[in-house]
């Protein structure tokens, strides 16, 4: 995982030591399936498509895990934001959410509006409102200040083999492909939440996260 993780923060999290209670359970189902490979007369189609449901649970678990390993050390609104992204995520309202780490992003983005107020779930959810003037571009976080919103972001030419990405998956990734950044991103046609670091798109629970 990426370099700018402080494991401190991490190490007495409850979900770490869920995470690791789940793992051994799924490691366990995998070890008695091996073992019943040798009895011709058992069909393991069911235990496969359950322990893939089980690896694909353990795996939403940990993106929210290493989420919060991720921005803890950089802002204290870690409950605000995840609060605002489950409500968005309820009403399927898209977002974009750019949380500054380490590299400054004023040479990456487009800049939108000044906002410079305190993160709040209800300020950042007020700026997704469809037909909002701002909901379209993305918000731009720095420690525990919204900086801007509006703002336009690199898009990636990465593509899934799932299906096309979306302008605001594309542009979650594409800010992360070229800094340090955190994007969190919700989809406003499932209201699915994800995150983009390292180029990457991972799915959240957000209420997991806020457990």
């Amino acid at each position: 995982m990426n370099q700018h993780i402080r494991q401190a923060d991490c190490d007495s999290s409850l979900m770490k030591q869920k995470l690791k209670a789940d793992l051994h359970r799924v490691a366990e189902r995998m070890n008695l399936t091996l073992s019943r490979f040798d009895h011709d007369s058992v069909c393991l189609l069911g235990q496969f498509a359950e322990i893939r449901a089980e690896i694909k649970h353990i795996e939403v678990l940990a993106s929210s895990f290493y989420l919060d390993c991720y921005l803890s050390p950089f802002t204290e609104k870690f409950a605000e934001l995840t609060t605002s992204v489950q409500h968005l995520s309820d009403r399927r309202y898209g977002a974009l959410i750019v949380i500054e780490r380490e590299v400054p992003l004023e040479s990456v983005i487009h800049s939108g509006v000044a906002v410079d107020a305190k993160v709040t779930h209800a300020l950042l959810e007020s700026l997704f409102i469809p037909g909002a003037p701002l909901h379209d571009g993305a918000v731009l976080i720095r420690g525990n200040q919204i900086v801007s919103a509006g703002n336009v972001l690199p898009l990636s030419q990465v593509q899934t083999h799932e299906k096309k990405l979306g302008t605001r998956h594309r542009a979650a990734i594409g800010l992360s492909e070229q800094t340090d950044a955190v994007v969190l991103v919700v989809s406003e046609e499932t209201g699915q939440a994800s995150f983009a670091v390292d180029g990457a798109l991972h799915p959240i629970n957000v209420v997991e996260t806020l457990v």
